[in-house]
């Protein structure tokens, strides 16, 4: 029985992947692969393991891993081996790494997560490098786990495998250049590193590395190849790898790429606001996707209206399905505003049970318009993270009502102005990354002006910091007269636009009447009631 000591590397940032054990004069780090004089002041904590030879190693069994949904096969493919506790489960992985295509050492993975090296691990390949032949095009993942998981999907497809290997981890990338050569014997390579900021920083990294003419980046919607294939099986892996893009530097683009962008900007379709707000489309030519609008008002000038009509306008025009985040109203407050829209009716108390459902049946039959029950808190989850998944179930338009509430509640702990850019950069991430329209809703600074006397807001009433007004694709400001003279004055919301990136025209455009009987919104022209 040896004894094992983690601590932090002397060479790299990680806290507790540098090991050694009795008698060493070096240790390895697990993180950067790479070797450091003991220090007896590095000592942290230590562990006890039973020490392998190779040979015991190799006839030990191989079993598949049904919890990562990777069989027998798979696991057989790339000779990983496993140990047992006393009950009988699974107690340890053993990942074969080679040299010139001889196993040389095992990294054993003794579940969860503590590792430890059983023979000459210096100098090693890439995990899976022994058996990677037979394709022009090679896969990278990060971890051993991801390489057998996107392996797992190609086998289930194709019933045969292709070269897919594995960086130990992130921090790795010594071993990327150290087989450089043998990786850019294939025509091509796709990163498929973690979905986090370690691994797209890897991937910047290793494509440097391997060089930009080879490299495609595999965009994942989960954080590595084992949530995806765990969550939506081998096929959405599959979709991954052939939907990979060329790889391109950060904030550089030439030649065709440049066109490209522009023929997609030129290709944008719009889906015009619906007739009631006909004066926003005169200056922002509708809604789009991969695009954040915001929506601000004074209190009771009709924020919840003039959203739900633009829901309705979507589902009525579109086959796409539609989530909405309303933080004050609760699920059945939203329920009734929409039956009641259907059926153009306010009062629903004189309206029959079964007209009620058919109003229902109207709005949420086919499931298309979907709600999230938070039931009066968030603060148990990232709101972001809920919104996240609404885009991930398929929701293609997203409303989040409103951002004040959402700041207070998911934006990590965070107060203030740092708290609205965080949860304002994480919106731009999910819209640009799932190519979504969010329509966000949010309140307005109190001062000198009354916005509930109908004063229309300039962009800098809006509440929050800069980020809420730069961040945003477009800016939409209304108000309505509560104290008006007249019904028809105090039911009348006067429309402006702060800002239009797509067409950069701003300013006044017309006005809307609610309409109490049937609770809907009706296009008129502008008025002056000042």
């Amino acid at each position: 029985m040896s004894r094992w000591y983690h601590t932090n590397c002397p060479k790299c940032e990680s806290s507790d992947a540098f090991s050694y054990k009795d008698g060493d004069d070096f240790g390895y780090c697990f993180s950067c692969c790479k070797s450091s004089p003991i220090n007896p002041t590095y000592i942290k904590e230590d562990y006890s393991y039973d020490m392998h030879t190779i040979t015991e190693i190799q006839d030990y069994d191989t079993r598949g891993f049904q919890e990562r949904g990777i069989t027998k096969v798979v696991a057989s493919h790339y000779g990983v081996k496993v140990s047992y506790a006393e009950d009988g489960t699974i107690a340890s992985h053993f990942y074969p790494y080679t040299k010139k295509g001889s196993i040389t050492a095992y990294k054993e993975r003794k579940l969860p997560k503590q590792f430890v090296i059983h023979g000459d691990f210096k100098d090693t390949e890439l995990f899976g490098q022994n058996m990677a032949q037979g394709s022009r095009t090679l896969v990278i993942t990060e971890g051993e786990l991801d390489a057998m998981a996107v392996s797992q999907a190609q086998y289930s497809k194709y019933n045969k495998f292709f070269p897919v290997v594995a960086m130990p981890s992130a921090s790795a990338t010594n071993l990327i250049l150290e087989q450089r050569e043998w990786i850019r014997s294939f025509d091509s390579v796709i990163l498929m590193l973690d979905n986090d900021e370690v691994g797209q920083q890897a991937t910047q990294k290793c494509a440097k590395i391997i060089g930009f003419d080879k490299v495609k980046v595999a965009n994942l919607p989960e954080k590595d190849p084992c949530e995806v294939l765990i969550k939506y099986g081998g096929d959405m892996l599959m979709k991954c790898l052939f939907d990979a893009k060329e790889f391109s530097p950060v904030g550089v683009l030439r030649g065709e790429s440049v066109w490209d962008h522009f023929k997609q900007l030129q290709n944008t379709v719009s889906l015009p606001y619906p007739d009631c707000l006909n004066g926003l489309n005169i200056k922002l030519k509708g809604i789009r996707l991969g695009e954040i609008t915001l929506f601000t008002s004074g209190t009771g000038s009709g924020k919840s209206t003039v959203i739900k009509e633009i829901v309705l306008e979507i589902l009525k025009k579109t086959p796409d399905m539609v989530g909405m985040v309303s933080l004050e109203e609760s699920i059945g407050d939203t329920a009734q505003k929409f039956i009641g829209m259907s059926l153009n009716k306010t009062n629903l108390d004189d309206v029959s049970e079964e007209d009620k459902y058919m109003g229902f049946q109207y709005v949420f039959g086919d499931e298309r318009l979907v709600l999230l029950d938070h039931q009066g808190s968030v603060s148990d989850e990232s709101l972001v993270d809920k919104i996240e998944h609404l885009a991930l179930m398929g929701c293609k338009y997203l409303i989040l009502d409103h951002i004040t509430i959402a700041v207070s509640e998911g934006a990590k702990g965070k107060t203030g102005n740092e708290a609205v850019d965080s949860v304002m950069s994480d919106l731009l991430k999910v819209c640009k990354k799932h190519n979504v329209w969010l329509g966000v809703v949010s309140n307005l600074r109190k001062g000198e002006k009354p916005f509930e006397e109908g004063n229309l807001p300039s962009i800098d009433d809006i509440k929050g910091s800069g980020s809420i007004k730069q961040i945003s694709f477009d800016i939409v400001a209304f108000a309505r007269n509560m104290i008006a003279a007249t019904d028809l004055a105090r039911n009348t919301i006067k429309l402006r636009v702060l800002k239009s990136r797509f067409t950069g025209l701003t300013g006044d455009c017309g006005s809307t009447k609610y309409d109490t009987a049937t609770g809907r919104l009706m296009h008129t022209n502008f008025v002056d009631f000042e």
